[in-house]
């Protein structure tokens, strides 16, 4: 007979963190994220200049 705590472990996860796959992934992300948060401070530069 299972105890309760074996009975409710959580499954282990898909994908291992290590992959190349998803490094990339993150990777991808991060440039994402950089790159829209330089659009908007562009932006937001060019309104204050146009301003002027």
């Amino acid at each position: 007979m299972t105890t309760h705590r074996a009975a409710h472990r959580s499954p282990k996860p898909l994908a291992d963190p290590g992959r190349p796959v998803e490094r990339a992934v993150n990777a991808v992300l991060i440039l994402a994220v950089l790159a829209g948060l330089g659009w908007i401070g562009g932006m937001i530069y060019t309104v204050l200049e146009w301003q002027l």
